[in-house]
């Protein structure tokens, strides 16, 4: 057992033990050898059925077998979720291989192992349980019903439960007890790396000793049919970086990873495998789909990655590219290369694992990191396959059709996603670099502004005089009580760029151009977005992909295909205002948005931007709804007292400097946060409250505070017993003082999903400036499946702002 550490932002990171399956087989060792012998694994579709399409090949796992843990018997569910299997499968690999174990409460101490509290998840995903999702679909247009989700009839189909990326976190944390921080990122291809940065941060703040890391993702329907619309699939296996290459090549599996911190694995006697030495994050704020041409956004993440590493681009030989075979991003990617290398660009091999197992979309930064680690130890730079002739427009190395033996002490890895997401990770040879990660020194992290779209509130004073009211408007629809936004979140948004953008992107614009105007902020390349939403774009899935299940793949709309990656509305939001810093979109269910919150808290901590625009928003749309009232736990009796709501919104977090530099004065201060889990599994809560518990308080230790400091708690209850009794109970354990308030704001205004936390934080700070005690409050947010984030903010006259 080893005691909790203190934030260490200097405290190095290192991978103990790998796990994968792919087209190439189960097992990263299995992997290695056949991509660093150039074996292609991509052809023709047996098990996924596209009928129509030209391009229907790709990296298919054929046969692969059950993972251990049985995440469906508790649900009453037989048919498996390829992309949770797919995780777990590679998480058995990496967890076995860990040298590191899992302490359960109450068992004696070993050098060997951690409390299970230290353990943490941080997984990443592109289309998570969608592919359940569709056989729903499917089993509706066998049955004769109409594909219209209103009608769908899947009253009692539970598969649906299966379909949020948070499902597939909360079964890992299940499957292994680990009881730490939980997240799930949908960053679309650049999921899985942003995944690995959360979990650096969560152990650099010494939340985690360990996080248990990586993506999943199936192969689908919809992915086919939506890139086809968008005329970027190729009929044979892509060829990256080549003249004659035409499109990409889809993959399926998974790849997870140990990180721990390299003192607790040493003193373990663990393996340590390489170590990550920096990471960089941005958006491009160009396009929905593609990138910026020179690759501006992406040069900047790839020198952040670098610096951060404490490295000059002289010392990364080898980058595990992006490469996935289309002309414009294979160009781009080039160009960001050259323009974050420079001269050093020369030298560097530029190599693609896509050319031999396919685009794994959000697993793509995972299986792509356990290439370049394994390339690391053998001083090996795998090849690209199937490439014919240097183009000019991208004329880096390649390692064309053969692996190259180099010697390595250091590579990067890239990856860079739809809505201009873009990710770099560098990792180094065990003892090969001994260069101090670059750390900025910790700064406190403010609130200058605040945008809010909920019911018919349009700015915090409107939302205030509904909650004094305590009441919202509301409507009910098949059983459910519903809050909807009365408002066009579209109004202010210009014609042109309104047109590209579904309602959730124009809510998630609106309120962060709001919370900019209040902060007096125009946005720039160091403000950062990062969303949360537990639902994410529901009703552009379902507007995609139910015309291509009534009329074939031809129906696939390109105009609509964008808008179907969760994290469409960051993108949107850095397009239309101009934020361009890391960028990062959070998928934790109903504590989503306080996710959000924790990982733009350790974004300015870290000194990765200056600002950052924190987006709670979830829609209402009728797929979602028939999902809501199929679950069970929000109708009927249990649900009586249930508003389900939508709503936006966005607290555009600073680092104090960056805020006292610009002469605002703040409004709030995040003070500090924590994440637990319960570790039982989705839709399932410790019904005694520890977890949430635990959450509040190491969140009280990191902001340096005290339950009897606290004037307020903004609680997560929402009208559903079995998650409301936990927290109630948990609350009163804390020993709070006599004059400690409790408010429940979503049993008022209703559960807006993923922004529940934005609307406590946005009440508990205006209830400040409408003569409220200026003590420390405390804001919960909490998932269906035990995921827990407390949030402490304190009023910046209480505790002066360090100059």
């Amino acid at each position: 057992m080893h005691e909790t550490p203190h934030p260490a932002p200097h405290r190095r990171i290192v991978i103990t033990s790998l796990g994968a399956i792919t087209a190439h087989g189960v097992g990263a060792e299995e992997l290695w050898q056949r991509v660093r012998g150039g074996e292609v694994a991509i052809r023709p579709l047996r098990e996924l059925a596209v009928p129509g399409l030209a391009a229907a090949i790709g990296g298919e796992i054929l046969d692969p077998p059950r993972p251990k843990y049985d995440y469906l018997a508790p649900l009453g569910l037989t048919d498996p979720e390829p992309a949770v299997d797919y995780a777990l499968i590679a998480a058995e690999e990496a967890m076995a291989g860990a040298g590191l174990g899992v302490l359960e409460e109450g068992a004696p101490p070993r050098s060997d192992a951690l409390s299970a509290h230290r353990w943490g998840v941080a997984f990443g995903s592109c289309n998570s349980g969608i592919r359940s999702a569709e056989k729903a679909v499917r089993r509706a247009v066998e049955a004769g019903r109409t594909v219209d989700a209103r009608e769908l009839g899947l009253g009692d189909d539970r598969h649906l439960l299966l379909v949020p990326p948070q499902f597939c976190a909360e079964a890992l944390s299940a499957a292994f007890g680990l009881k730490g921080p939980v997240l799930s990122v949908n960053t679309a291809c650049a999921s899985s790396a942003h995944a690995l940065a959360h979990a650096v941060e969560q152990i650099r703040a010494g939340r985690a000793d360990a996080m248990l890391v990586g993506g999943s993702d199936a192969l689908t329907e919809m992915a086919y049919y939506g890139f086809t619309s968008v005329e970027s699939l190729s009929a044979r296996p892509a060829r990256p970086y080549s003249r004659d290459r035409d499109g990409l090549s889809l993959g399926a599996g998974a790849g997870m990873m140990v990180l721990a911190a390299a003192e607790v694995a040493l003193a373990a006697g663990a393996p340590i495998i390489a170590e990550v030495l920096g990471y960089g994050m941005s958006a491009d704020g160009y396009h929905a789909t593609a990138p910026h041409p020179q690759g501006a956004g992406a040069a900047r993440a790839i020198r952040a990655a670098i610096e951060t590493a404490g490295l000059t681009p002289a010392d990364v030989p080898y980058i595990n590219g992006h490469g996935t075979g289309t002309p414009k991003n294979d160009a781009a990617e080039s160009n960001a290369v050259r323009a974050a290398l420079g001269e050093a660009a020369s030298e560097v091999v530029l190599s693609s694992t896509k050319s031999m197992i396919g685009h794994l979309l959000g697993a793509a930064g995972a299986v792509e990191a356990i290439v370049t680690i394994l390339g690391l130890r053998d001083e090996m730079a795998p090849p690209t396959a199937g490439f014919a002739e240097t183009d000019p427009a991208c004329g880096l190395d390649p390692a064309p059709n053969a692996a190259r033996e180099l010697p390595l002490r250091v590579a990067a890895s890239n990856n860079f996603a739809f809505a201009g997401a873009n990710a770099c990770v560098v990792y180094g040879r065990p003892g090969g670099v001994r260069a101090e990660p670059v750390a900025h020194e910790a700064d406190e992290v403010v609130v200058t502004g605040i945008g809010v779209l909920m019911g018919d509130a349009a700015d915090t004073d409107q939302l205030w005089d509904a909650w004094c009211a305590n009441a919202a408007e509301t409507e009910r629809h098949n059983g459910l009580r519903l809050a909807r936004v009365g408002i066009d979140p579209g109004a202010e948004i210009p014609a042109k760029a309104r047109r590209r953008m579904d309602r959730l992107g124009q809510m998630a614009v609106a309120t962060s151009n709001q919370a900019l105007a209040a902060a007096g902020l125009r946005a720039h390349e160091g403000v950062g977005v990062v969303v949360g939403t537990g639902i994410g774009p529901m009703s552009s899935i379902s507007r995609f992909f139910e015309p291509t299940v009534a009329g074939g793949p031809a129906q696939g709309n390109p105009a609509i295909f964008p808008n179907t990656v969760f994290n469409a509305a960051a993108g949107q939001v850095a397009m239309v205002l101009g934020a361009k810093g890391p960028t990062s979109t959070l998928t934790a269910g109903h504590a989503a948005g306080a996710a959000a919150l924790g990982t733009a808290f350790d974004l300015l901590r870290a000194g990765r931007a200056d600002a950052v625009l924190c987006t709670g928003v979830d829609e209402l749309s009728p797929y979602a709804l028939d999902a809501y009232r199929g679950a069970g736990l929000f109708t009927g009796r249990h649900g009586r007292d249930y508003l389900l709501a939508e709503g936006s919104v966005t607290l555009l977090l600073e680092r104090a400097a960056a805020a006292r530099q610009r002469g605002v004065t703040p409004i709030a201060v995040l003070a500090g946060y924590a994440t637990t889990s319960d570790a039982l599994g989705i839709a399932r809560w410790d019904p005694r409250g520890h977890g949430i518990e635990r959450a509040m308080r190491d969140a009280l230790a990191e902001a340096a505070s005290s339950p009897a400091d606290l004037t307020a708690v903004w609680t997560a209850a929402a009208g559903l017993p079995t998650v409301d009794g936990p927290e109630r109970r948990a609350i009163d354990r804390l020993g709070l003082s006599a004059n400690c308030a409790r408010h429940a704001p979503k049993r008022v205004l209703g559960d807006p999903i993923g922004a529940g936390a934005h609307l406590a934080a946005a009440l508990a700070v205006t209830a400040w400036r409408h003569g409220g005690e200026r003590g420390p409050v405390l804001v919960n947010g909490s998932s269906l499946g035990g995921t827990h984030t407390s949030l402490v903010l304190r009023h910046p006259a209480a505790v002066p702002i360090r100059s």
